[in-house]
């Protein structure tokens, strides 16, 4: 599985085998270079991550990672998603979808059809590699299409949500 990710304005390209485990190790690339690492989950929203000797703990904030006291802001983009990138352009007009970023579970929706909401109010939680991460709102609007259940799996770029 291959994922874009934008971190402080870079892409970066992140090759992950299909089946990530919530603990043990895997092998991946990050821009072409191959990176083994061993994964522990310390609890959800929290990672134990050692790469290259080095011990990392990563702390999942919404749309950012705090690792060791530092938040990097991220965002996951599929570039062969000519909607991904004309909804960049639209900013609050128009039908916008919320996606998975990855593959995971569903452990809570928010919001339900016909719910009004704003630009940044938490709408849908998904859990991955025993990570919550709260995906927003990218506009205020009417939540039009809700997709996703609770305790189901989806896969990355799945639209979960979608707003008018």
């Amino acid at each position: 599985m291959t994922l874009w990710l934008e971190i402080e304005g870079r892409q970066k390209r992140i090759d992950l085998p299909a089946q990530l485990p919530n603990q043990g190790s895997i092998s991946c690339t990050l821009d072409g270079k191959p990176i083994n690492a061993d994964v522990c989950a310390v609890r959800p929203g929290v990672l134990s991550l050692a790469i290259e000797g080095k011990q990392y703990r990563c702390v999942l904030d919404g749309d950012a990672v705090i690792v060791a006291g530092r938040r990097i802001e991220f965002a996951v983009n599929d570039p062969r998603s000519l909607r991904s990138r004309r909804n960049r352009n639209e900013g609050a007009m128009g039908v916008r979808s919320v996606k998975a970023p990855m593959p995971g579970r569903v452990v809570r929706v928010l919001v339900k059809e016909g719910d009004e909401v704003t630009e940044q109010q938490g709408i849908i939680v998904i859990e991955a590699m025993k990570m919550q991460n709260e995906l927003k709102s990218p506009k205020e609007g009417r939540v039009v299409k809700v997709a996703a259940l609770a305790d189901t799996t989806v896969n990355a770029g799945e639209v979960l949500v979608i707003i008018e």
